[in-house]
């Protein structure tokens, strides 16, 4: 009979002194270093005496080079590794405080592992799962004492990732729950308590869009590549998609996308096939030396090229010549791009409606290279130099000699084509005509030419001038010349280019905006806090900004129009916006720029 928890009661103050770590593969491996480092005795139990040894020797590898580094001193590293004791009996754990187990992701082994742990420690003992796809209530409903198991998500690797997720289920015990948070924050852990669902929040969201960006990948939409320099120089990713499915492994992925799906039965959470036939095929990733990617070694981090590599300058058609671009808008972006043209020694024709906001565009262009002078990232000279390569005009008949004119209004279809149309009588044969539209189809401002093979998508990112990142959109009708000067004229302004077809969000946005709505659902259904899931996503995978944050910085109603054109585009129900963010759109409230989104600001 199991022992209520009341009967021996934890406040969040109590020492969990002596844990014992189940699974010592990389991530047992690496909670157990986090544990011995903040003085807990560590017991480490594996199954096979050789996993247990490669475990001392990576824990002895780690800790020498942090005394190599000055992290740690040689007594310290001694006291450490003193503290660690492995075996492969899970009796070993009889008089553990915690155990966390972190066997492969399968119910029949992790609830074999629980119910022998039932016969062999304490009643008071803490039992924690370190999954992130299953069901942490299954796992505890087959234990004796379902109130004292819980889910304990550690990230990889574990030493450096702040996150740590404590999963209750409805059996879960509060005393037990503040315990173990109390031991995290003792580790030097963020923890954030989230409730059970498969992928809870942090995976929750992540696999998803990993998902996506392999199902983009299988269907030949963009390159490797490209797709994964587009989320880390559009976003500020640490790394793409496709690499961090390689770096998790493929077949992890896998397994907690079956979980998801099994449980959410949206269809963007079912495995896209390819993660199937790689893992099947044992392409699982860095761990087997291939997976997307192809690596120097199983284990390495060091990609290697492969059949798929693009060859090194390899441009394809010949390009025309641009030496004259004109900008056509008077917004941040029309002025971002202007700078950054001017910058890269071409002659700028800035266009608006009228002169006075021409002028004021190129006055904007003036500030901001002021800053970079401040800053010392510019001469006085340089920033002189490109103010005066650009002129402003408050017609549109300026482009009369322009080789390239990139369009920079606002994010209307019916405004866009007619500038386009007005365009077509203005500029000279040959010359190329860009759209810097994020959401809308290229080849419909095309359409609205006589010359639709001249037109490209050059998607630029905010704020023009410190963003690497271009998508380059081809329509079936672009022409490979036109295609070829976009990729040089990329080249010479500074930009990364990426290729993509021309389709509803590209590749970042059709990734990106997927992440937020489901972010958005999570507090819609009282999943996870704000604070919480902002955090997770920050901590727990590495980015800038968490969904809300992003969110009320872009702008809600912009989120809300870019959403509404992807579930246009891709008919998935998944796809639809969440209907928190259409009531807040609704209510005005839009993020920064009105005081008020997820969050309220202090008004300027």
């Amino acid at each position: 009979m199991a022992t209520p928890l009341s009967d021996t009661p934890l406040s969040p103050s109590s020492p969990l002194k002596t844990v014992a770590v189940v699974g010592l593969g990389t991530m047992g491996t690496g909670i157990a270093e986090v544990l011995a480092r903040a003085g807990r005795e560590v017991i480490g139990i594996d199954v096979g005496e050789e996993q247990a040894a490669r475990a001392l020797a990576a824990l002895e590898a780690a800790t020498a080079r942090a005394v190599r580094r000055g992290r740690l001193s040689e007594e310290e590293r001694a006291g450490m590794l003193a503290r660690v004791r492995t075996g492969t009996d899970l009796t070993a754990a009889a008089d553990a405080d915690l155990v966390i187990e972190v066997a492969p992701e399968s119910y029949e082994i992790k609830q074999r592992i629980l119910g022998e742990l039932d016969g062999i420690v304490r009643p008071d003992t803490i039992l924690a799962t370190g999954t992130n796809a299953l069901s942490v209530t299954r796992l505890a409903s087959g234990s004796a004492r379902p109130e004292r198991v819980l889910g304990l998500h550690f990230f990889n690797p574990a030493p450096a990732m702040k996150l740590v997720e404590v999963v209750s289920s409805v059996l879960t015990a509060p005393q037990a729950v503040a315990a173990v948070t109390a031991l995290a924050v003792e580790l030097g852990k963020e923890p954030v308590a989230v409730g059970d669902r498969p992928g809870f929040v942090a995976d929750g969201l992540l696999f998803g869009y990993l998902n996506q960006a392999a199902a983009m990948y299988e269907a030949k939409y963009a390159s490797r590549e490209d797709i994964d320099a587009a989320m880390r120089l559009g976003c500020g990713l640490p790394m793409g998609p496709l690499a961090l499915l390689d770096l998790i492994g493929v077949d992890t992925a896998r397994t907690v996308l079956e979980a998801m799906y099994a449980e959410s039965r949206d269809r963007l959470h079912a495995p896209a096939p390819l993660l199937k036939q790689l893992s099947e095929a044992g392409l699982t990733g860095r761990k087997a030396g291939r997976g997307f990617y192809t690596y120097a070694a199983p284990g390495s981090a060091t990609v290697v090229p492969d059949a798929l590599t693009p060859a090194a300058g390899d441009t394809g058609a010949a390009g025309r010549t641009v030496r004259s671009v004109g900008v056509a808008g008077s917004g941040t972006m029309a002025s971002g791009i202007a700078e950054v043209f001017a910058k890269a020694g071409y002659d700028v024709v800035l266009a608006a409606r009228s002169e006075e906001k021409a002028r004021a565009a190129k006055a904007r262009v003036g500030k901001s290279l002021a800053r970079s002078v401040d800053k010392g990232r510019l001469t006085a000279e340089a920033a002189a130099q490109a103010l005066e390569r650009i002129v402003p005009a408050g017609s549109y008949d300026a482009f009369a000699e322009v080789d390239l004119a990139v369009e920079a209004v606002a994010e209307d279809l019916d405004v866009k084509r007619q500038l386009f149309a007005a365009l077509d009588k203005v500029c000279k044969p040959g010359a190329v005509l860009a759209t810097t539209t994020s959401s809308l189809p290229v080849v419909a401002c095309a359409r609205a030419t006589s010359r639709p093979q001249d037109m490209i998508g050059m998607h630029f990112f905010n704020p023009a001038p410190a963003m690497k990142l271009v998508e380059v959109v081809r329509t079936v009708l672009t022409a490979d010349d036109v295609h070829a000067t976009v990729r040089e004229v990329c080249g010479r302004i500074g930009k990364h280019a990426v290729d993509c077809g021309d389709r509803a969000g590209f590749i970042v946005n059709a990734l990106l905006f997927p992440y937020l709505n489901n972010a958005v659902k999570m507090v819609q259904e009282h999943y996870a806090s704000l604070d919480d899931i902002d955090a997770a996503m920050k901590l727990g995978g590495g980015y800038p900004m968490g969904p809300f944050e992003l969110l009320d910085v872009v702008g809600l109603d912009v989120s809300l129009a870019i959403e509404k054109v992807l579930h246009r585009e891709f008919r998935e129900p998944g796809l639809a916006p969440a209907p928190l963010l259409e009531h807040l759109v609704a209510a005005g409230c839009l993020g920064r720029k009105t005081g008020r989104g997820f969050r309220e600001y202090a008004r300027r």
